[in-house]
């Protein structure tokens, strides 16, 4: 029966075709290709956003160093103004706790320092998009 409900003659029977066509095949490529962008998209956002909160706290340390520097810095002021008015004890505390927020500043910035130089490219993102690559140019060959 057709779809107006009118029998069909015996002698002519369709095959159902296996094969499909070559815009069944672009449209599938197209759905794989947009799925495939969307999910490197997401995968080099996810990576972006981890190595910037990463980066953030590489910061924070930074300005605490620089904040701890910049008080070293006035205490070591300090120091030399109390040595040239006093003869001995005041100076002399100002420029041990000048010298040890000195020593914490160079501490902050040192470890600052090695927290972002352990911050690396998108590795995943690269080797999923070199795989992908790899996988479509097989499959459009012949």
């Amino acid at each position: 029966m057709d779809i107006h409900g009118n029998e069909s003659s015996a002698g002519t029977s369709q095959e159902p075709s296996n094969r499909r066509t070559i815009g069944d095949i672009l449209k599938d490529i197209g759905s794989v290709l947009q799925q495939l962008i969307r999910s490197e998209v997401k995968l080099a956002k996810d990576e972006v956003l981890e190595a910037a909160r990463e980066a953030k706290a590489s910061a924070i340390l930074y300005a605490i160093g620089g904040v701890l520097g910049i008080f070293g810095i006035g205490f070591l002021l300090l120091a030399v103004l109390f040595g040239l008015t006093l003869v001995l004890p005041a100076w002399l505390s100002a420029l041990i706790v000048g010298v040890a927020l000195l020593i914490c500043a160079a501490i902050g910035i040192a470890q600052a320092r090695r927290s972002l130089k352990s911050i690396h490219a998108p590795r995943k993102t690269i080797q999923t998009v070199k795989e992908d690559f790899q996988w479509m140019t097989e499959q459009l060959k012949p």
